[in-house]
C-alpha cells in the first residue's frame, strides 16, 4: 500500500511523471549493464606523427575487420609554403599509389579581412577517372602558427564486389591569409580491396602534424 501511494503522489493528473519522483542520482552496486544501441564506436588503429616527413602512408590495418575506417589530421603543416596536401589509394599494400579515382571538391572561403567570400564547385580541383593524387587542401599556408585539421572517412575499402567511396572534410589557414572550409568526395573506381592509404604535401615534407586512423566497430 505503501508503494503505491508514494508511486500515486508522484504521478501527474496526467499521468505523468513529476521531477521529484527521480531523486537519487548515483548508481551503486550494479555490475552489468544491458547493451545499449547506440553510435558506432571508433577504436584506435594507428597513429603517425610528421616530422620532416616526404608523406605518410597507412599500409596495414585497412582490412575486411571494419566497414569504414575514419582518420583525423590534427595541425597538419607544411615545410614549403602555398603547398597541396593530397591523398591517394593503393590496392597492393602500398607498392603504388595509383587507383583510378573519380572525385568532387568545393570550398568555402573568407580573408582575414573580410575579403574574398564565397562559396563554389572547383572543377580545376577533382578528378575523372585519373590516378593522380587528390587535393585535401590547397594553399596551405607554412607560417610557424598555421596548420590544417581534417577528417577522412573511407567506406568498404576490402569490397572486391562495389568500388570504394570517401569524403573528406578539411578546414586550415591558406595563403595570403585566409580560411579555407574544403570538401572532396569521390570513389576509387576499382573491385580490388584499397588496403593502403598515402597523404603527402604537393611540395616539400609534411613539417609536423598528427594522423591517427580509426576503425569504427561493426553493428
Amino acid at each position: 500500500m505503501s508503494i503505491a501511494l508514494s508511486l500515486g503522489n508522484n504521478l501527474t493528473t496526467g499521468g505523468i511523471f513529476k521531477p521529484t519522483a527521480v531523486n537519487n542520482t548515483s548508481v551503486n552496486n550494479v555490475t552489468d549493464f544491458a547493451s545499449i544501441t547506440g553510435d558506432a564506436t571508433l577504436v584506435l588503429l594507428s597513429t603517425q606523427t610528421a616530422s620532416a616527413s616526404a608523406s605518410i602512408s597507412f599500409t596495414t590495418g585497412i582490412d575486411s575487420t571494419y566497414d569504414e575506417y575514419i582518420f583525423k589530421f590534427i595541425n597538419i603543416h607544411p615545410q614549403t609554403d602555398n603547398v597541396y596536401f593530397n591523398y591517394n589509394f593503393s590496392t597492393d599494400g602500398g607498392s603504388n599509389y595509383n587507383v583510378t579515382k573519380t572525385t568532387t571538391y568545393f570550398a568555402a572561403e573568407h580573408g582575414q579581412d573580410g575579403s574574398g567570400a564565397s562559396l563554389a564547385y572547383n572543377g580545376s580541383a577533382d578528378l575523372a577517372q585519373s590516378t593522380n593524387y587528390q587535393y585535401m587542401f590547397v594553399n596551405t599556408a607554412s607560417e610557424n602558427d598555421q596548420s590544417v585539421a581534417a577528417t577522412m572517412h573511407l567506406f568498404n575499402p576490402s569490397s572486391t564486389t562495389f568500388v570504394k567511396h570517401f569524403i573528406t572534410v578539411s578546414v586550415g589557414d591558406s595563403t595570403p591569409n585566409y580560411v579555407y572550409n574544403i570538401r572532396t568526395a569521390g570513389y576509387c573506381n576499382t573491385t580490388s580491396a584499397i588496403n593502403a592509404v598515402d597523404f603527402k604535401m604537393s611540395s616539400g615534407n609534411i613539417d609536423d602534424g598528427i594522423i591517427k586512423m580509426y576503425g569504427v566497430a561493426k553493428s
